[in-house]
């Protein structure tokens, strides 16, 4: 298992008439929680694509939206590897506010894709040596 922690305040450009996090602006946390964990690594998230040609397009969110957070609060995006990905990684993401109370969890599944065929590929290599450190291996 691998965790990152990255802490986020809420802007006021995000927030809905009712000074509330819009709810679509979940997603851009879970991806800059994403991005945060992958350079915590040593490996940044545009690597993929300039060195090794691959994009990681998201393939499945579930999202529970427990409390809301508001205009200014500090969260903590708590983003978690719970496995070694294949052709597919998951992302785990819990946000936390400042009153260590979990206010949102989601999952996050993303494909590895080669760019040139355009076709579904494993994890790459390079990345999976950086991960496997960090996971018991049988």
């Amino acid at each position: 298992m691998y965790q990152h922690k990255f802490d986020k305040r809420v802007r006021y450009a995000e927030t809905d008439k009712m000074g509330y996090l819009y709810y679509g602006h979940y997603p851009k946390y879970y991806e800059i929680g994403r991005v945060e964990l992958i350079r915590s690594l040593g490996f940044r998230y545009r690597d993929f694509e300039d060195q090794l040609g691959v994009m990681l397009p998201v393939v499945g969110m579930e999202v529970r939206y427990l409390q809301p957070a508001y205009y200014d609060d500090l969260l903590t995006i708590e983003s978690t590897l719970t496995e070694l990905p294949t052709k597919l990684i998951k992302f785990d993401f819990r946000i936390i506010n400042e009153a260590d109370q979990v206010i949102n969890t989601a999952t996050v599944k993303l494909f590895f894709i080669d760019m040139k065929a355009n076709k579904r590929v494993s994890c790459p290599v390079e990345f999976r040596n950086v991960l496997n450190q960090h996971f018991e291996t049988v």
